[in-house]
């Protein structure tokens, strides 16, 4: 558990960090030109039991954020604004509304005008997850973040989806179309 919390710290810190970033964001990272013209891509992770589409311009940064675990998979677009990490903790015998409770206090000590837009149980092709969304706020800048805690082969999987929040509605939008391509086998 402390594990699970612990990495989903370290997501949020990093996509807190790349909402502070003051570097021009309409400049794309070189090559990235290239790969935002580019469809959709899938990802396939423990095995293919757990697979996802990226939006187009998204591709993996795992290898390139210091030392890194094998059970966390970043993917971000050119900016660092949009990001999804994928963190395989764990397992335990805690609730998942529980956890996603603990994980929004969390988030609330770091921000207190955290805004909670839905923390819910939801129901994904035969598993039960939890889902938490909020928008966090850090320097002026906001983003919008979906948290989604389930078990996969006695593993506590964490799926985070981070979005510029500037305009909340999009942001809802591109996080769920995400989600809604997530086949857990």
């Amino acid at each position: 558990m402390r594990n699970m919390v612990k990495y989903v710290g370290i997501g949020l810190l990093v996509m807190g960090l790349a909402a502070c970033d003051n570097s021009d964001s309409k400049t794309p990272a070189q090559g990235a030109a290239a790969e935002s013209s580019t469809a959709a891509q899938p990802v396939s992770l423990l095995d293919g039991k757990l697979s996802f589409s990226l939006p187009a311009g998204m591709t993996d940064q795992s290898g390139k954020l210091g030392t890194q675990a094998n059970n966390m998979h970043v993917y971000s677009d050119a900016t660092g604004q949009k990001a999804v990490i994928v963190i395989v903790g764990d397992n335990t015998n805690e609730d998942l509304g529980l956890l996603a409770q603990r994980l929004e206090g969390q988030q609330r000590s770091r921000d207190p005008q955290l805004q909670v837009v839905t923390n819910k149980s939801i129901e994904l092709k035969g598993h039960t997850l939890q889902q938490l969304d909020s928008i966090i706020s850090a320097k002026g800048q906001t983003a919008y973040s979906s948290v989604l805690l389930g078990k996969v082969d006695d593993k506590l999987l964490t799926l985070q989806i981070t979005l510029p929040a500037d305009d909340q509605q999009k942001a809802q939008s591109e996080a769920e179309s995400i989600i809604n391509t997530l086949v857990i086998n």
